[in-house]
């Protein structure tokens, strides 16, 4: 019996010991191993199944999807994935808010799709995230932003569905042709939205946009937010350059300043907030104007005479246009425009990048215009060897760029190594004032390490250079002395070192309707100047080049019997493509037309079989010479 009781014992202490498994929620579930279906109060398989299937969230597939939400006047609808733990803690809270407004008068329906299943439909509706909801009246979609328990949705959706309910007026001021000039020229601050109805990315941005104006329009100044329909207003696009959509652009009294800020609603408030105050700050002592010289980033001083505005009114445009790069102030002491040699504008470097081969700090003066001074700022920004960050980065465009990767850390028991090495570096750069020099942090790029096929190389410091049309050149060496590094600028130079191809294997087998290319064969198969090729460049991951792969299939299938018309894909994260196929987005695509295959055109059209062939029965120069040999 004494042993009956240990072995019991035992038991019960494994049983209290067992590891359980997180849900997702945070909550903890029973051992794997008791995970089997249970009855909830003796109720059997059939009566738990019953239940369920009586659920007042309608389930919608891709074919009662169109004739639900266009029978109904008002239908929320939950885009979700079975394994999202956010779909599942929203679930049950969902299921009340349907049980819920069931009853309301007139009652509102709640249904949900199975984003995983029916990628078609979450793909219409940009679908991006899980759960996204949307609401539908008599099938048109609006971007659900209300609360996620019951008692808000049903609060939120009660008053949606009243027949007198009508959404206040858009925050979002549209602009035309014959209101545009009026309100820019006016304004002290306008960021205007370039967007094509058509455009997923600028559906997705219009609720952030919407939300971001209704907070500032309330701001003392207020900020207005604007929008123009691209599409409809060719001429306003074609004049502010906009060539994809949406395009963002800022306007103070009618001057264009590129918006390169967030594009979700809190990041646009702060960044407007920021841009709405004075972009320089008047110093008044000739001690703070010494303290402005030595700062631990690169500093801008303007230097003026209060008789003269002219010159301030254009450093203070200019200053506008730099302002989230520079720290920037002005003063108009007669002790710092005898410090300096007169009015003008200087820029200083930070001590650590000071050498004795360049000035202690640069200086510009008898400037006409505003773009002078903003040239003038970015091309000084840089010094002879100075550090690339994600902050910096901006600055180091022109090529050829030659970049050493080791251990940056500027800390006081690191700073002498990385002056070590950035001093070597300094020796040869001096001889080569053609090509722009830097060190980076070789654990921030990482990934330009991996371009370079260096991320495995050894050694303390890896170095590439970065030429024109995305080419890209590694040095083989591990040891960095002067000589050595010399040498490979001087490879690089006379055109002896050959260019890195970031490419997948060829493919044994190229038969199928959609031709695969890799970075190998990009040039002889894409710039084949015999041929139209329309390519996608797509990434493995990307759900809208999922739905896309079977369309883009079929459009194959029909022009297989084309020889000089192909229809093509490349993995853009696997392969390098040549210059003017640039890819900021998946899936995107490009026509290299027959003869002219430098000069690629993007293919900004709609995404179904047929749109793709009125496309190419309108631009193919193979399509149209068979139409003539046919007549």
């Amino acid at each position: 019996m004494a042993c009956t009781n240990r072995v019991r014992l035992l038991l019960l202490l494994f049983c209290i010991s067992a590891p359980l498994h997180r849900a997702e929620n945070g909550e903890d579930e029973v051992p794997v191993q008791e995970q089997e279906p249970e009855e909830e109060n003796g109720a059997s398989d059939e009566e738990t199944q019953e239940e369920t299937s009586e659920s007042d969230v309608l389930d919608l597939t891709k074919d009662t999807f169109d004739g639900t939400i266009n029978e109904k006047d008002i239908i929320l609808v939950e885009f979700y994935a079975p394994w999202c733990g956010h779909c599942k803690s929203l679930a049950p809270e969902y299921e009340k808010a349907a049980t819920a407004l069931k009853q309301n008068d007139p009652p509102v329906t709640l249904a949900k799709v199975d984003a995983t299943v029916e990628s078609d439909l979450a793909s219409r509706f940009d679908v991006s995230g899980y759960p996204t909801l949307k609401i539908f009246r008599k099938g048109e979609a609006l971007d659900y932003d209300g609360p996620r328990d019951a008692e808000g949705i049903i609060s939120f959706m009660k008053e949606r569905a009243d027949p007198n309910w009508k959404p206040p007026p858009e925050a979002v001021v549209t602009l035309t042709k014959s209101t545009f000039n009026d309100h820019i020229d006016n304004a002290d601050l306008t960021l205007v939205e370039f967007y094509a109805p058509w455009c997923g990315h600028c559906k997705r941005l219009a609720p952030q946009y919407e939300k971001a104006a209704q907070r500032l329009k309330n701001e003392d100044p207020p900020i207005t937010l604007a929008k123009v329909d691209a599409t409809e207003e060719t001429e306003l696009a074609q004049r502010f350059g906009v060539s994809g959509y949406p395009t963002l652009k800022m306007f103070r009294k009618g001057k264009v300043f590129d918006y390169d800020g967030p594009r979700e609603e809190h990041g646009i408030v702060d960044y407007m907030m920021k841009q709405s105050g004075p972009p320089s700050t008047e110093l008044f002592s000739i001690k703070d104007v010494e303290k402005h010289e030595y700062f631990n980033d690169v500093t801008v001083l303007g230097v003026f005479d209060p008789n003269d505005q002219k010159p301030f009114e254009l450093f203070m445009e200019a200053a506008h246009k730099v302002r989230d790069e520079f720290v920037v102030a002005h003063t108009f002491l007669e002790e710092a425009r005898t410090r300096y040699g007169g009015v003008g504008v200087a820029l200083f470097q930070p001590e650590k990048f000071l050498s004795k081969y360049e000035p202690k700090f640069h200086f510009k003066k008898d400037f006409e215009k505003a773009a002078e001074v903003e040239e003038f700022l970015r091309d000084a920004f840089v010094p002879l060897v100075g550090e690339i960050t994600q902050e910096t980065r901006r600055h180091y465009k022109k090529r050829p760029l030659l970049v050493a990767y080791y251990t940056v850390d500027w800390s006081f028991d690191n700073r002498v190594a990385t002056q070590f090495w950035r001093k070597k570096i300094l020796e040869v750069a001096k001889d080569y004032r053609d090509i722009t020099f830097a060190i980076a942090d070789e654990n921030m790029f990482g990934d330009e390490l991996k371009q370079l096929g260096l991320d495995d190389a050894g050694g303390d410091v890896a170095i590439g250079i970065w030429g024109d049309k995305n080419a890209r050149y590694r040095m083989e060496e591990d040891d960095l002395d002067e000589d050595t590094l010399k040498d490979f600028v001087d490879a690089f130079k006379t055109g002896e070192l050959k260019p890195i191809i970031k490419s997948q294997p060829i493919p044994k087998k190229n038969s199928g309707p959609v031709t695969v290319v890799v970075g190998k064969t990009f040039n002889d198969i894409v710039m084949d100047p015999e041929k139209d090729v329309l390519i996608e460049f797509y990434a493995p991951w990307c759900g809208h080049c999922k739905s896309l792969e079977p369309k883009y299939k079929e459009l194959g299938k029909k022009y297989k019997a084309e020889n000089n018309l192909v229809i093509a894909k490349m993995d853009a994260t696997a392969n390098d493509a040549m210059p003017g196929f640039e890819v900021e987005g998946f899936p995107t695509i490009y026509f290299a037309p027959k003869g002219e295959t430098k000069a690629p055109q993007k293919y900004e059209g709609g995404r179904e079989v047929d749109d793709f062939v009125k496309f190419l029965e309108e631009n193919s120069q193979v399509l149209k010479d068979r139409g003539k040999d046919e007549l």
